[in-house]
């Protein structure tokens, strides 16, 4: 298994890593085939011997001893595929008998997991790609060495008293010469497609072990992740969609107490300054001025909850100065730490937007803080938010409270929330959004 160069330092060459390759590619087939030849006669004779005489129960402890074996076996395979893959083979789970089983149940267990008929099936039958691998190793080694070396003991081959004439009669030259470029053409061709027929054959052993060894195991791994990416996926739907009916209460509830009130009091002038109109002009000129007042106040108003929806600083200039924004309407002092970053995602601007936004306004109305610290910054995966004040503590993510659909609103875009709230001791909240 190769590992990354220390700064500073050079990373082995390519040859260097061909080389090293074809050592551990050759050292695997030439161990694989002698364990072969062990498994085969262990397994199929243990496995014979346990089947033939189950019956009388004399089988059964030495079907479990032939299955263990297979299991240790199977375990040494997977630690020898580690450096023909490049990476460590994750080591596989055997069922188990649960707690408080019997000592029957437990010493038959491993007859029904499916890994421990695999890791048999393995032993017995591994020989054969083994044997493949084996024979092209020695064969493609054999010819490289003999063929380059053959100048150093073309002298230990007999030859008899014409054999040095055939080919000068047939017109090929000197015999000696004949010979070894013959013999060296032969150990070029085999050096020269060493590398590759060697990484081939000791691939073919490899994936046959890794498919019967580690297949269930990866098929179970896949399983597991493609079922927790739905329950994240699932979580993240659930806490989009209670962010939104959220939001859309706090909006109902914001324009039902504010801008609604406010136009229902404006018609009520409006109305009774249609009425003043005949009898006291000037009453209905203040009537009207107040009604003036009242509509700029409800204009404020929508032009807040309109910020709140899809705040045009935002849209327009970024989150750096829609964060400013923010920190300048606070009522709390902010000390706002957010460098210049590139333009992002909208859906993780907007969330981030609303984060800062909502932190600040539960500081303003519920902390008795002095001060607040914001902190947006970029990281290698995410961008981590920072809201941090001094004031009386006690948030919480619990349901109810003004936080949980903060959270909900961070999960939906795919990141994490965190509060640190001590009585006393101020809140930090501490948010990771996905880039």
């Amino acid at each position: 298994m190769t590992t990354a160069p220390a700064p500073g330092e050079l990373g082995p060459s390519l040859a260097q890593r061909l080389f090293r390759q074809l050592g551990l590619d050759t050292l695997y087939i030439l161990i694989g085939f002698p364990l072969g030849l062990i498994t085969i006669v262990l397994f199929t004779v243990g496995f014979s011997l346990g089947i033939g005489t189950l019956i009388i129960w004399v089988g059964l402890p030495v079907l479990l001893a032939t299955f263990m074996m297979a299991r240790g076996f199977a375990v040494l395979e997977r630690a020898r595929l580690g450096p023909v893959f490049g990476h460590p083979v994750p080591p596989v789970v055997y069922k188990r008998a649960p707690g408080g089983a019997s000592l029957v149940r437990r010493l038959l267990t491993p007859l029904g997991d499916g890994q421990s008929w695999l890791d048999l099936l393995h032993g017995m039958f591994r020989f054969i790609p083994s044997t493949i691998a084996f024979s092209f190793a020695i064969t493609w080694w054999a010819g490289a060495i003999g063929g380059l070396t053959f100048p150093l003991w073309d002298w230990s081959i007999p030859r008899g008293a014409g054999d040095e004439d055939l080919p000068m009669l047939l017109g090929l030259g000197d015999a000696y010469s004949t010979r070894v470029i013959f013999h060296m053409a032969i150990g070029f061709f085999f050096a020269g497609t060493l590398y590759p027929v060697i990484r081939g054959v000791t691939l073919l052993e490899a994936v046959f072990a890794r498919g019967l060894l580690c297949g269930v195991n990866e098929l179970r791994e896949q399983v597991a992740a493609a079922q927790a990416a739905r329950d994240i996926a699932q979580a993240q739907k659930t806490a989009a969609v209670s962010a939104e009916a959220t939001a859309l209460r706090r909006l109902e509830r914001d324009i039902h107490d504010g801008p609604q009130q406010r136009l229902v009091r404006l018609a009520m002038d409006l109305s009774r300054a249609e009425q003043q109109f005949a009898t006291d002009p000037e009453a209905a000129r203040a009537t009207v001025a107040e009604a003036l007042t009242q509509t700029r106040e409800t204009l404020d108003e929508l032009r807040a909850l309109s910020r709140g929806i899809a705040p045009p600083i935002l849209v327009d200039r970024g989150l750096q100065a829609a964060l400013t924004a923010l920190a300048g309407r606070c009522t709390v002092p902010v000390d706002l730490d957010a460098p210049p970053i590139s333009r992002l995602d909208p859906a993780i601007e907007t969330t981030a937007y609303f984060v800062v936004a909502e932190a600040l306004t539960n500081v303003a109305k519920h902390s008795h803080a002095t001060e607040v610290r914001v902190s947006v910054q970029p990281a290698a995966t995410g961008l981590m938010i920072t809201v941090a004040d001094d004031g009386i503590g006690g948030a919480s993510l619990a349901k109810g409270h003004g936080l949980a659909g903060l959270a909900d609103r961070v999960q939906a875009a795919g990141g994490v929330m965190s509060v640190a709230s001590p009585a006393g001791a101020g809140t930090t909240i501490t948010v990771a959004l996905p880039l």
